[in-house]
């Protein structure tokens, strides 16, 4: 998942944020109302609130609180745990999964909810008018990716089956042992299908939306907040721990950091939301938690626009970038320097190096390609998401291409939107981007750069690079799966280099712990809302 940084796909699904504004949500909007329990900043607005199209780590956060899979994620080491499906078997061969539905699921709105909906919400997913961009990740059912991409047409040949009421099997391609993971995602979440049908790309505005997760939408006001209140009918509602949790989008560190200290909010997610010029002082204060999780910050290329259709440019622009100056002069959290996409620690996986830091070999490279010391190579940009943290680390990229190779790169900042909708319709020469594992596992970071995949955003297709991640797929032995990933990473981050990796991710919240209660440390980031309670101080 792409954090703030991150995500895609600005159709007219995504443009029902618009209308949101205007409708009668916001009727009584004038009036006092009560003080939500947990005020929290979530950096960006969310671009949608559609389980089936979003990609961002802000919009993902909210979704998660509406609905659910079959399975969720713990708060505590984010492991996938029992969630609308109570229980489950695995075939001995590892590729058949049935799942037992709870049979007291319900709707937010009372009307049960049962294996049919399981099978319309993964199907819906994987239709191509859907056009999800998480699509790739359902691709271990049988004949999904055939489904996806058109080859077929009967959705009832996609291997997931409503046995009964409240039975569902998911049959796989070749075992997953991530495949629970999967499970908790929001692409498979739960969504209404009578909702849906009835109101088509306006669905999430029905009033009341009917939601299946811990909270229910009480209203979404644009530039304003996201209010949440506690869903009664949900299934584990006895262990909801706030009733009302109020949702911002701040973009801005120092307005984050100010409604903090006034007391305003209670919670700040993202480094981004930390003031750089206060970092070393904010960060050994006990409310200001950093931790580290599976997240790479990398460079895209636009394979598609010369020059960077040239492997050799795109090898020499990344031999030309000092990671370890970049980390130590302007991200400052002991964010590690890395050539790998595949951050360190991933279960099962030890990362590959990549392109390593060298001026005089980027030189030489550049000049083979046909700008010796820069000459006659056309003045570019750099897309990146329009805060400081980005835009310094963009400036810094810029001197360092000058001074390395004499080419000239122009910053392009825009806001989170625009940037989200010029990355995937590739309107860019490169991009700082970066990637939030979905579960800690290789595959989540590896194969969105397969040719056919939804966040892929390059333009880069290798048959080869698809052969690799699809045998590491089928392998079930460990070591021989980690050999497959390790030759695919190498030719994605060196020999290819359509993206280049700059630093893993350090991540940065504040909060006072002795008030806030349920947030832990863990390798996904990931803090469901339902675990999150505040306690207020004494008299």
């Amino acid at each position: 998942m792409e954090i703030s940084k991150r995500a895609r796909r600005f159709s007219s699904r995504a443009r029902f944020v618009l209308f949101i504004a205007l409708c009668v949500l916001i009727a009584g909007c004038t009036r006092r109302e009560p003080p939500a329990d947990v005020t929290i900043i979530n950096n960006i607005e969310p671009e949608s609130l559609d389980p089936a199209i979003i990609v961002a780590q802000a919009d993902m956060r909210v979704v998660s609180g509406l609905f659910e899979g079959l399975t969720r994620l713990e708060p505590v080491n984010a492991r996938a745990v029992p969630g609308l499906a109570e229980s489950w078997e695995v075939s001995p061969d590892g590729k058949t999964y049935t799942f037992h539905l709870r049979t007291n699921l319900v709707w937010s709105t009372g009307e049960p909810i049962t294996a049919a909906d399981v099978v319309y919400s993964w199907l819906r997913t994987l239709n191509p008018a859907t056009a999800s961009d998480y699509a790739g990740q359902l691709y271990y059912l049988k004949n999904a990716e055939d489904y996806n991409t058109g080859k077929i047409k009967d959705a009832s040949l996609v291997g997931v089956y409503a046995l009964d009421k409240f039975t569902v099997r998911a049959e796989l391609n070749n075992p997953t042992s991530f495949f629970l993971d999967i499970c908790a995602m929001p692409l498979t979440y739960i969504v209404p299908r009578q909702t849906i049908e009835k109101y088509g790309d306006r669905w999430l505005m029905a009033k009341p939306l009917p939601v299946d997760g811990a909270y229910e939408l009480a209203y979404w006001r644009l530039n304003d907040k996201i209010r949440l209140t506690k869903n009664p009918r949900y299934w584990d509602a006895t262990n909801t721990q706030s009733e009302v949790i109020d949702i911002l989008p701040v973009g801005s560190a120092n307005t984050a950091l100010n409604l903090y200290e006034r007391g305003q909010v209670d919670i700040v997610w993202d480094k981004e939301l930390v003031p750089a010029e206060l970092l070393d002082v904010l960060l050994r204060r006990p409310d200001f938690h950093t931790f580290n999780y599976l997240g790479t910050v990398f460079l895209r290329f636009n394979v598609t626009h010369q020059p960077f259709d040239d492997e050799r440019v795109r090898r020499a622009l990344g031999m030309a970038v000092d990671r370890e100056r970049i980390v130590k002069k302007i991200t400052r959290s002991g964010e590690p320097a890395t050539t790998s996409l595949v951050p360190a620690g991933t279960a099962n996986y030890d990362p590959v190096p990549g392109l390593a830091y060298n001026p005089a070999a980027a030189a030489k490279l550049l000049a083979e390609a046909g700008y010796p010391g820069g000459r006659g190579f056309p003045r570019f940009s750099t897309l990146v998401y329009g805060i400081k943290l980005n835009e310094d680390i963009a400036v810094e990229l810029q001197q360092m291409w000058r001074d390395n190779l004499g080419i000239t790169m122009e910053l392009r900042p825009l806001e989170w939107k625009v940037y989200l909708s010029t990355e995937n319709v590739m309107e860019y020469d490169v991009s700082l981007s970066d990637w939030i594992g979905d579960y800690n596992d290789a595959q989540t970071f590896l194969g969105m750069f397969t040719s056919g995949d939804g966040n892929n955003h390059t333009g880069w297709k290798n048959p080869g690079y698809d052969g690799l991640i699809r045998a590491a797929g089928e392998q079930a032995d460990l070591a021989a799966r980690e050999q497959t990933f390790q030759r695919a990473e190498t030719l994605l981050v060196h020999d290819a280099a359509p993206i280049v990796p700059i630093y893993n991710y350090v991540g940065v919240n504040y909060y006072d712990p002795t008030r806030i209660h349920g947030i832990y440390a863990n390798v996904l980031d990931d803090h469901p809302l339902r675990a999150i309670q505040k306690t207020l101080p004494p008299p």
